[in-house]
């Protein structure tokens, strides 16, 4: 047993030097304040889609609403194949707000992964340099074009990755799911303080179709079916680092939907997580190892203090230590993402071990679903 305790600390020791190395990170990232520039920079937005009738009207409605000049704009939609009435819902609007510069296009697939298909059929035909994607089952703040351009004026960047919150229903599962991605949003926004930048969210991430070009998209990672957003990201890292920003503003922040059952978000969290085999940041792929190993020490661990095999107090002292540290990063990045009375999240930190090791164990070998299909590892 001192050996199974001697592990369990150093597992300890690490994570919660990364973590804390994280928390430093993000204290580095700077609130961007917006500036009375004029707006120059002209958007070509890709939203990517299928069977989204439900979620549609009101990303659109949202990019309708827009403060920025509607001339700069131009969104391309993608339709992957849609069952449902989803291509009805686009044409629509379309018809209904003929003063926007809008697209429709049937998905072309080339490869394993549909989205990166969506996202290279639409690249050759738009007319502007800056792209940024978002996804159908999100609604965008009225001044998010705009104050990406007061940063670009400002920053001169290539790509810009901005942050994602859900917008959640009063009840705990919904709760478990903003924690859980309050998680990732920490851990961006603290890799680029500590300049290994590694993870983004599709769903409002920016780049010039110079750097996609120059990058060569997502060639080298077609076999993956997810990770249009963090391949991509990784490539640029790679070759002009400098040039990769994180903007910290709250009208940048883009909000999403929460899953509604637990299979679905299983799947959804399976789907993000097999994406880890593919980074090529040995940072990243060290972090999440060790995230893994330390969530599945806990279970472990409580599995051998059922069985009388681990004293509960060296659990408890374990699970106390790993939740401070995880609070501190939590909590900060609350503080940024959506300013509100932050509860003690005690139970969800409780299944949380047992939920994610599930997932990185199954998303190691598992297939999992997405949109109606199912894709292999």
């Amino acid at each position: 047993m001192e050996i199974i305790t001697i592990v369990l600390y150093l597992i300890l020791l690490v994570y919660s030097l990364l973590i804390l190395q994280l928390i430093f990170g993000s204290r580095k990232i700077k609130t961007f304040e917006s500036t009375n520039l004029a707006p120059q920079t002209a958007f070509s937005i890709i939203i990517p889609f299928r069977n989204e009738e439900k979620n549609l009207p009101k990303l659109l409605q949202s990019i309708s609403n827009l403060n920025y000049p509607h001339q700069l704009v131009e969104i391309v939609m993608v339709d992957d194949f849609s069952t449902d009435s989803s291509e009805r819902v686009c044409i629509k609007w379309r018809l209904d707000h003929d003063h926007l510069d809008t697209t429709l296009l049937e998905n072309l697939r080339l490869s394993n992964s549909p989205k990166k298909d969506a996202i290279g059929r639409a690249v050759p035909i738009i007319k502007h340099n800056w792209i940024i994607t978002t996804d159908a089952d999100c609604t965008v703040n009225k001044n998010w074009l705009l104050t990406l351009d007061h940063y670009i004026q400002t920053n001169q960047p290539e790509m810009i990755v901005g942050a994602v919150v859900y917008k959640t229903k009063n009840n705990w599962f919904h709760r478990f799911q903003q924690l859980d991605l309050l998680s990732l949003q920490g851990a961006t926004i603290g890799s680029f303080g500590i300049g290994k930048p590694f993870m983004c969210n599709g769903a409002n991430f920016a780049y010039t179709k110079k750097l996609f070009n120059e990058l060569d998209g997502f060639n080298g990672n077609n076999k993956m079916a997810s990770g249009d957003d963090v391949f991509l990201l990784q490539k640029a890292v790679k070759n002009h680092l400098a040039q990769v920003h994180y903007i910290k503003n709250t009208d940048s922040i883009v909000k999403t939907k929460p899953e509604n059952d637990l299979f679905k978000l299983f799947m959804q969290r399976v789907r993000w997580a097999s994406k880890t085999t593919g980074y090529q940041s040995s940072y990243a792929k060290s972090l999440a190892v060790i995230v893994l190993l330390m969530n599945l020490s806990l279970v472990v661990s409580f599995a051998l203090w059922i069985a009388d095999g681990l004293d509960w107090r060296i659990l408890v002292k374990v699970f106390v230590i790993k939740y401070v540290v995880d609070y501190v990063l939590l909590y900060k990045t609350n503080a940024y993402l959506l300013k509100g009375k932050f509860i003690l999240p005690l139970a969800s930190s409780i299944i949380y071990p047992f939920f994610s090791s599930l997932v990185g164990i199954y998303s190691l070998f598992g297939s999992f679903t997405w949109k109606g299909r199912t894709f292999s590892k």
